[in-house]
């Protein structure tokens, strides 16, 4: 079963246990992912559908910063739960030991040895840990190995 008909279960699966928050949660994740292929005229693949799946989690994890730090607890919390429905789609979150081995092999594989060739692997890197780490992560593991 692909992501697309798992998100499509579980809104059937929500509608039925009469789970409003976590129906209109994958509704705004199904919408997207309509929006995109209504767009491109075709139906999307799993890593497509991963690719928006990471971004809507990006999304709330920038709002749900803002909503701490305006004090608004009502919609951090509500932001939270949130991630924590979309989060259930993505493949297993990798440690942040397999960042770092990940990180160090990319660093040798392309040869980088300085920050100026930072985008040189972060470019052969993101797609070996897509949907599975993130990006900020993966940024300060380089960093760190490219000093």
């Amino acid at each position: 079963m692909n992501l697309s008909e798992r998100l499509n279960e579980d809104m059937k699966q929500a509608m039925k246990s009469k789970d409003k928050f976590r129906l209109s949660t994958i509704r705004m994740v199904r919408s997207t992912i309509k929006y995109l292929e209504i767009d491109l005229k075709r139906t999307l693949d799993d890593n497509e559908v991963l690719d928006i799946l990471s971004r809507e989690i990006k999304q709330r994890k920038d709002a749900l910063q803002e909503f701490e730090s305006a004090g608004r607890d009502e919609l951090a919390a509500s932001t939270k739960a949130e991630i924590e429905i979309i989060i259930k789609y993505l493949p297993e979150q990798l440690s942040e030991e397999e960042i770092k081995v990940i990180v160090q092999q990319t660093i040798q594989e392309t040869g980088a040895s300085s920050k100026s060739e930072m985008g040189k692997v972060m470019s052969a890197l993101m797609p070996k840990v897509k949907g599975r780490a993130d990006g900020k992560l993966v940024n300060q593991a380089v960093l760190q190995f490219l000093q």
